[in-house]
């Protein structure tokens, strides 16, 4: 082989790139240059993040009545990947995002035309392209937010953290107060229910009839005495009262089991409308914050020197595979 004729191999890319040099110096040099001074024109973005900890549990009733059901769950630990994804899918809500868009006027930071005709995907896209939000390895998840600004970026994504108690205690709060609703209007009829007959067993009770089974045991020893002794007036009085047991008694005793039973009832209602209650007028935070946002002191991207370096080699390489192509001799 002779030394115009080369291999593909660590003595023939030597000879190649020696033969070359200049040309592959020259655009090496002329790629540095202009990654260097493209990526100057790239704005600064600082990075700022949320880091959060779900809580176990969203209802303040088993968190804080102790609810022998949920008993295995601890409303002060932290919730695990199934919560950690509800978490970003809330994070990732319209509610949010509209309020982020709206609190610090996106629109317009963003350069945003307003009359252009997909203004909107635009926006949307420049937050998702800035707005991101993920779920570590420890089960946390993590707001992370870009921008030119670094006291924007610390702004927003503690913004976004602090409304994630809001959006999910509205949405929680809604059916519990529809729950509480339902719950409420079963308990009070109930109570009604119990009143009224509490009413008619009183009313009962006026009459005379006051523990049926005894009194009708006593009553009809004292009536067969009376006939006995041949006492018609007391025989008379016992057997009138006899038969105000005989006509009240079956509605007594009816209305004592019912009573007992919905008195049982109320009692386990009693609970439900209590959980119910406290589910509908009390909110308790959704998550643990383990560190908050604050104003980054350098920019995180672009990363120049991975840009540069980067385009740099692969203006080397590029050129190398065009002039192999091209030289007969390869």
């Amino acid at each position: 082989m002779s030394q115009g004729d080369y291999d593909i191999n660590s003595q023939g890319i030597v000879f190649f790139i020696r033969k070359w040099k200049s040309v592959l110096l020259t655009t090496s040099i002329l790629a540095f240059l202009i990654s260097m001074a493209f990526s100057f024109f790239i704005e600064d973005k600082y990075k700022s993040s949320v880091v959060l900890f779900p809580s176990t549990t969203s209802s303040v009733s088993r968190a804080l009545l102790n609810d022998e059901n949920y008993k295995e769950k601890d409303f002060l630990e932290f919730g695990e990947e199934e919560e950690a994804e509800q978490m970003i899918q809330i994070l990732k809500s319209d509610a949010i995002r509209q309020h982020i868009i709206e609190k610090y006027d996106l629109m317009n930071h963003y350069q945003i035309d307003p009359e252009s005709e997909f203004k909107q995907t635009q926006l949307y896209k420049e937050y998702e392209r800035n707005i991101d939000f993920f779920r570590t390895k420890f089960m946390s998840v993590e707001i992370e937010v870009l921008d030119t600004d670094p006291v924007m970026a610390a702004n927003i994504a503690n913004e976004i953290a602090g409304m994630l108690d809001s959006v999910k205690n509205t949405m929680l709060k809604r059916v519990a107060q529809q729950a509480f609703k339902i719950v409420e209007k079963e308990y009070k009829t109930l109570v009604t229910e119990i009143d009224q007959m509490e009413d008619t067993l009183n009313h009962i009770r006026s009459l005379g009839v006051q523990d049926y089974e005894t009194q009708v045991e006593v009553l009809s020893d004292q009536y067969g005495a009376a006939l006995v002794k041949n006492n018609t007036a007391a025989a008379n009085k016992l057997n009138a009262r006899l038969d105000t047991l005989s006509k009240y008694g079956g509605k007594y005793l009816s209305l004592v089991q019912q009573l007992e039973y919905e008195r049982e009832k109320l009692s386990d209602m009693r609970e439900i409308y209590a959980e119910a209650r406290v589910n509908a007028e009390t909110t308790i935070d959704q998550k643990f914050v383990v560190n908050k946002a604050y104003p980054a002191e350098k920019p995180t991207y672009p990363i120049r020197w991975l840009i540069i370096s980067v385009s740099t080699l692969a203006t080397f390489l590029f050129t190398m595979i065009v002039l192999i192509l091209l030289d007969p001799k390869s």
